[in-house]
């Protein structure tokens, strides 16, 4: 099996070119700007046919929540108009497509798990673009592709919120994060681990949640992240999103149901805090 990667240098890319990698028998390509840019069908084309994937992963997007919403033209080109245009050369190609999209589809008003069939309603203009990237694949290729909603993801490759809060635990005497938004943490190599479980088992087309199980509020993650690293867990202060205002309004519930694994005769992904554990065994904090 021959897999493309798309968006190699970001956290979740990285991580899943190492796991392919690990798997015998694949040839892997990653790949991410500017050797591709996914908005322009001749630069696409030209990746594709130099490879010729049976499989295509793609992981790049525009991920400046706030800045979308000031320019959510340029958010779209990426996350709407980029998976268009992978997805028909997917169907030129006769390879499945893995697209990786966003609990921010949802409006974050729900009190139970998002369901991976419940209807989208996004709030923001990261959530609009990130939606009409799933409903063009959806358009393109109907019986061909995966769509992996993730959320609160972090790494060991690049900028994200535990390797933010451990700048500043060692910035400042406290730290204050919202306790009124809850969701759920997700450690990209575990993500990698379950895409690759599902490239194995290939069931039949569709969306699923690719998060760590189990739910936490921004403030008592990082409390755990504060113990991890041995710090006082003490010096982190609960905040509300009132006193936190941000350009785009964050989700208040961001807890993605997990039934479609268990459809496909797949476990769900491990709970938030085991993954964390593995996280900081795994250098987090000296990356």
């Amino acid at each position: 099996m021959r897999v493309l990667v798309i968006g190699d240098r970001g956290q979740l890319g990285s991580e899943m070119v190492s796991v392919l990698e690990r798997n015998h028998g694949l040839a892997v390509l990653g790949i991410d700007y500017p050797d591709i840019d996914i908005t322009d069908q001749d630069s696409t084309e030209l990746v594709f046919g130099g490879f010729d994937p049976d499989v295509v992963i793609n992981c790049a997007a525009f991920t400046a929540v706030d800045d979308a919403e000031t320019n959510e033209e340029a958010a779209m080109r990426v996350n709407g108009l980029g998976p268009r245009i992978i997805a028909q050369e997917c169907h030129k190609a006769s390879a499945w497509l893995v697209h990786v999209s966003t609990d921010y589809v949802f409006d974050g008003t729900a009190t139970s798990p998002y369901g991976e069939d419940d209807p989208p309603g996004p709030s923001t203009a990261y959530g609009r673009t990130k939606l009409a990237g799933e409903i063009a694949v959806q358009e393109v290729l109907p019986d061909a592709h995966y769509i992996i909603r993730t959320a609160w993801l972090y790494g060991r490759n690049g900028t994200n919120f535990v390797k933010t809060m451990l700048k500043l635990e060692g910035e400042r005497d406290t730290v204050s994060v919202v306790d009124d938004q809850r969701g759920q943490p997700t450690y990209a190599r575990d993500l990698a681990e379950q895409i690759m479980l599902l490239l194995e088992k290939h069931p039949p087309s569709g969306t699923y949640h690719g998060t760590n199980s189990g739910d936490v509020t921004w403030f008592d993650f990082t409390r755990e992240i504060f113990r991890h690293a041995g710090a006082d867990p003490a010096r982190v202060l609960a905040t509300t999103s009132a006193e936190f205002v941000r350009p785009a309004p964050r989700p208040a519930y961001s807890v993605l149901g997990h039934d479609k694994w268990a459809a496909a005769g797949l476990p769900e992904m491990r709970p938030w805090q085991d993954a964390l554990d593995v996280a900081f065994a795994e250098g987090i904090a000296a990356s």
